[in-house]
């Protein structure tokens, strides 16, 4: 199926590694024209270069979104480089895993920061143009918290419904615009932060057992789905909230 995102320019921040890194393959191999951002300088290069293997125009920015001049930073260089953006995927490192009392008043602060504040300061700096085009995508990746408390996730069980608010708030103001915003959540993915909350294989392996499918997520898996909510083939779907789990929420529900 072509999606009808050849030649277009997309930004994916948090894309050196996981779920970001996965989009931003996702999206090479439609034909996007991508821009990664991150924190870490290697792992930044890393992805470049696998990046690149798609053949595509590959830019990368270092920026942490925490930061409140990185997301208007991140946008302007991207624009310098590949042209205007088309397709934004806010995607930002879940935050650390704690319970009510267990997590500091500055650990609320640096998540809001990256986790919902980046977000929106994202979406400000390059709405704008997406809106005068007549054509945009906004694709967020949270996770099950955005649906429904997790045991020990306190940071997450209360940023990640934020984002999916300010989903649907945009998805509203935008639509008729032709920019469509929409979120994604993985449920377990293999990547690093799933592995560090496992603990060991065994563990990972016993999780995957409980999915109704028989075994965790793969990243490409995500990837593929971001790609699609960035597509024209995905004209109708706004404001949506979209699971990628196996179907391990309507099990536990």
């Amino acid at each position: 199926m072509d999606l009808g995102i050849s030649g277009k320019v997309a930004l994916v921040t948090g894309g050196s590694a996981g779920l970001g890194l996965a989009a931003a393959k996702s999206l090479a191999r439609e034909g996007c024209d991508v821009c990664v951002s991150a924190r870490d300088p290697e792992k930044l290069a890393d992805a470049v270069v696998e990046l690149q293997e798609f053949g595509k125009v590959v830019h990368a920015v270092l920026a942490d979104v925490e930061d409140p001049a990185a997301a208007r930073r991140v946008v302007e260089e991207t624009r310098e480089v590949l042209g205007p953006i088309d397709i934004l995927v806010a995607n930002a490192g879940g935050p650390p895993a704690g319970r009510f009392d267990e997590v500091g008043l500055d650990g609320w602060d640096v998540a809001v920061q990256r986790n919902l504040l980046g977000t929106v300061r994202l979406a400000h700096a390059v709405l704008p143009e997406m809106r005068s085009r007549g054509w945009g995508r906004i694709v967020t990746i949270t996770g099950r918290a955005a649906r429904e408390a997790l045991d020990g996730l306190a940071l997450s069980n209360a940023l990640r419904p934020a984002v999916a608010g300010l989903v649907r708030t945009l998805a509203r103001e935008v639509g008729r615009d032709g920019v469509l915003v929409n979120n994604v959540m993985p449920g377990p993915i293999e990547t690093e932060r799933l592995r560090a909350l496992a603990g060991d294989a065994d563990a990972l392996r016993q999780r995957g057992e409980d999915i109704p499918v028989g075994r965790v997520g793969q990243p490409e898996e995500v990837g593929d789905v971001v790609a699609f909510l960035a597509s024209d083939r995905a004209s109708f779907v706004n404001g949506v909230s979209l699971l990628v789990d196996g179907g391990e929420a309507h099990v536990i529900a």
